[in-house]
């Protein structure tokens, strides 16, 4: 006891101390506020200048952003795309296949297909097929030490833009859905195929039921990131006459005259274009995710609501 007659507080042991007392007090992170205020302050002072300087008419872009022409190369960019990946996605898995074949042939064939459309510009692989009938006149399919044609036409008429960007943007997928597809299936563990060759599974029914399905947990973020690059790059598909949705804003602009319009529309496609493909892919992560992650991700909209609406949140049981 001291001079003033105070008594001091009891020592509590630790193992005394029940759970309904501790109030956890939450982590200050008053960085994060700083910077998210600098980060809205700056979209608010650019989307400010933009509208003061008068040079986009917003009546312009409404008109426009449901115009018929402007629908057609929407849905022509789907098909491109769409046909594209899924082109680019079997190209992806023989490819990977035969990377990891003991065939040194098949090997070296796959790293060549890989290095070759990888490592040259989309833009140009675009130029060069649709450019093909300056190399050859005709296109014919003939049956082997038989002189009877399938097929003939002139590369002309056979290299429309259509299949000239469809050639060039598979293509060129494909090199990169090999080397994503030949990651996945090296993260699933050797024991897995050893187990399945003592089975008697045969290679391919392995790989079919055994490694793709593990694989496509590693598979699938990137290749989705692969499919929303692929929404923006069709767009090069206009050097080659391929009507999709710039080729239509081009077309547009190219006689009003008036471009900011034009492409703040086909910009604003693009954006829904690849956010529907970004909660596509999230959905696609989660499903193949099951399993292995206990913990669902959050959607940017529940991580939104988590940390800034905290109170409407429903008490956990």
């Amino acid at each position: 006891m001291d001079a003033g007659g105070s008594q001091p507080p009891p020592v509590v042991a630790a193992d005394e101390i029940r759970a309904d007392e501790i109030r956890p007090v939450p982590v200050r992170h008053r960085g994060r506020w700083l910077a998210a205020a600098v980060i809205l302050a700056l979209v608010a002072w650019v989307v400010s200048a933009a509208a003061g300087s008068g040079a986009v008419d917003v009546a312009i872009v409404r008109r426009f952003l449901f115009n018929r022409t402007i629908l057609v190369g929407v849905r022509n960019t789907l098909l491109i795309s769409l046909l594209a990946q899924a082109a680019g996605i079997v190209l992806g898995v023989v490819a990977a296949v035969m990377r990891m074949s003991t065939n040194p042939v098949l090997r070296v064939s796959s790293w060549f297909y890989v290095w070759l459309f990888r490592g040259t510009p989309v833009l140009v692989q675009l130029v060069l097929w649709f450019s093909l009938p300056l190399v050859f006149e005709l296109v014919a399919i003939k049956v082997p030490f038989v002189d009877i044609t399938i097929y003939q036409a002139p590369m002309v008429d056979f290299m429309t833009p259509f299949k000239a960007a469809l050639l060039g943007l598979a293509l060129n997928e494909g090199a990169y859905m090999a080397e994503i597809v030949r990651a996945g299936i090296i993260s699933v563990d050797e024991g897995q195929v050893d187990a399945a060759k003592a089975l008697g599974m045969h290679p391919l029914l392995t790989l079919r039921r055994i490694v793709l399905p593990q694989a496509m947990r590693v598979i699938i973020p990137p290749t989705g990131n692969e499919f929303i690059s692929l929404l923006k790059t069709s767009s090069l598909a206009s050097v080659v006459l391929y009507p999709e949705l710039f080729r239509r804003a081009q077309d547009i602009y190219s006689t009003n005259l008036r471009t900011l319009e034009l492409l703040v529309v086909a910009s604003l496609w693009y954006l829904l274009l690849t956010s529907v493909a970004s909660v596509g892919q999230y959905f696609l992560e989660r499903h193949f995710a099951r399993g292995a992650a206990r913990v669902r991700p959050e959607t940017v909209l529940a991580q939104v609501g988590r940390n800034l609406l905290p109170r409407l949140r429903r008490p956990s049981p």
